[in-house]
């Protein structure tokens, strides 16, 4: 009778393990995710967007055909490290102490040490996280960083497991390589300014410390082999990975390798803009060795349009931002509408096109909602999810019912459907004249209507007051009370 009950319980065990092991296989992994940031790049660079590119983008052109193309896709800023920052946090970064301008290679850590940012919520669902190439969100908490110290807080703080890059953009000093919470090498050296942008060797980086043995051509590949060096550790593992790689390219200098220069129609820029397109297509091709297409998904866009005047479109007849008014830096579409391309085996149809109005605030959003993660109050405050636009399934109503934009120069815009409310005149960045003072009974800022005038050429301000005083009235709302808790109060506003 024993030997009875102990075969029962015995049976029931196994019974009872095997139905767990099937509600285990039932769950569905969690995909990896791949998030590629260029630095500098316009819409236009891209076949996907612009059949008459001058640069050649096949590996960008590929992820576009088995996926998803986003053509209202917006950055938080016009420039690099606002962009970051939402991006990583959710969160508009001129709701912090930088309410203008970018950040330095000396300057001190920018995000707040208790925030919530995208490596942080992943880790916390279980995914490894890894950080690749420019950094640019400030490193320590002195007024100049000390390189011969712990890098704290950084990108360790941040939520990254492991990361590898530069300080800041390829053109400010110090020109080192930082790992994890350290320089790689200490800037010992001096380096003197380089040339112009558009002279010889496209190059331009200014004066400053510098590491022994750096190379400011061989950076751009150096990152992609530590990115791909990063997939075969993280691959083989059973937990999912998050991979950021935000590229220092086709941002100055320009300096394409020997195998794609002269090789575009659009000059040394065209050139890189290539070879960004390549350093991509090394990344996926070890994902589809080491991870698996149906696995992962890959995001690629750009931390704000193309730095490219009027007269380098006059000079190639390339139009790095399209049809767009103005380029980066600037408060008009060509300062801040990128790239966004999103593939997913599986779970995103390939060759879609989706005109669905969006920031990159709102990454972090959707991939919380895709890791079934909660927000809290004080957590991504300008960010929505667009998971469902992501996957292709029906909605009605829009994921974000108005976006803010903000220049180089501080200057703000509001968005709410078809109509754009820029506050002053001017571009507020780099095209000039940045700023117009207005005159007696002219036009006290700009309002374009961007279905009917997408190059914001015919400015109604005076047509239209009713929608100005409108979104004005919007725009102000949001700067003082934004998405969440509107009583936050963190160390970088202080």
């Amino acid at each position: 009778m024993k030997k009875l009950l102990l075969v029962f319980i015995l049976l029931f065990a196994l019974l009872l393990a095997g139905c767990a092991q099937v509600e285990e296989a039932s769950e569905p992994r969690l995909p990896n995710i791949v998030l590629i940031l260029a630095d500098d790049m316009g819409m236009g660079d891209l076949g996907a967007y612009n059949p008459e590119t001058k640069t050649a983008t096949p590996n960008l052109d590929r992820l576009a055909t088995e996926g998803a193309v986003f053509t209202d896709v917006h950055t938080p800023s016009a420039v690099c490290t606002p962009t970051r920052y939402g991006l990583l946090t959710g969160r508009y970064a001129w709701r912090t102490r930088l309410k203008s301008g970018v950040l330095w290679g000396y300057s001190p850590y920018l995000i707040d040490t208790g925030r919530s940012t995208l490596a942080s919520m992943l880790k916390k669902a279980g995914y490894q996280t890894s950080g690749v190439g420019k950094w640019h969100l400030g490193l320590g908490t002195a007024e100049e960083t000390d390189y011969s110290r712990p890098l704290v807080p950084g990108p360790s703080t941040a939520g990254f497991d492991y990361y590898f890059g530069i300080p800041a953009s390829l053109d400010m000093d110090p020109y080192l390589y930082i790992e994890n919470d350290h320089a790689v090498e200490y800037p010992s050296e001096e380096v003197e300014a380089s040339k112009h942008r558009r002279q010889e060797g496209g190059g331009f980086w200014r004066a400053g410390g510098i590491a022994p043995g750096f190379s400011h051509a061989e950076v751009l590949q150096t990152i992609t082999d530590k990115a791909v060096e990063r997939l075969g550790v993280m691959a083989p593992r059973e937990e999912p990975f998050f991979l950021y790689f935000p590229l220092t390219a086709p941002h100055t200098p320009w300096l394409p390798s020997d195998q794609f220069r002269n090789k575009s129609s659009a000059g040394y820029y065209g050139d890189f803009c290539m070879q960004v397109d390549d350093c991509v297509g090394q990344v996926l091709e070890a994902l589809e060795e080491l991870a698996g297409d149906e696995e992962t998904l890959v995001v690629f866009t750009s931390d704000n349009g193309s730095h490219w005047p009027v007269t380098d479109i006059e000079k190639y007849g390339h139009k790095a931002n399209l049809d767009y008014r103005g380029q980066k830096a600037d408060i008009w579409e060509g300062g801040h509408r990128v790239p966004f391309l999103a593939r997913w085996e599986g779970k995103i149809s390939p060759g879609r096109r989706v005109d669905e109005m969006l920031c990159l605030t709102d990454i972090y959003s959707t991939l919380a909602d895709l890791t079934g993660q909660e927000i809290g109050v004080s957590e991504a405050e300008d960010s929505f999810s667009f998971l469902p636009v992501l996957k292709g399934d029906e909605t009605t109503a829009p994921v974000r019912e108005s976006i803010v934009h903000h220049s180089v120069d501080g200057v703000f815009a509001v968005r709410k459907g078809e109509w754009k409310l820029i506050e002053g005149l001017g571009s507020g960045g780099f095209t000039k004249p940045s700023k117009i003072e207005p005159q007696a009974g002219g036009p006290e800022g700009q309002l374009y209507n961007l279905k009917e005038d997408p190059s914001e050429t015919n400015n109604l301000w005076l047509e239209k007051p009713e929608v100005v005083q409108e979104l004005t009235a919007l725009l102000d709302s949001i700067r003082s009370q934004g998405q969440g808790d509107v009583s936050e109060t963190v160390k970088e506003t202080e």
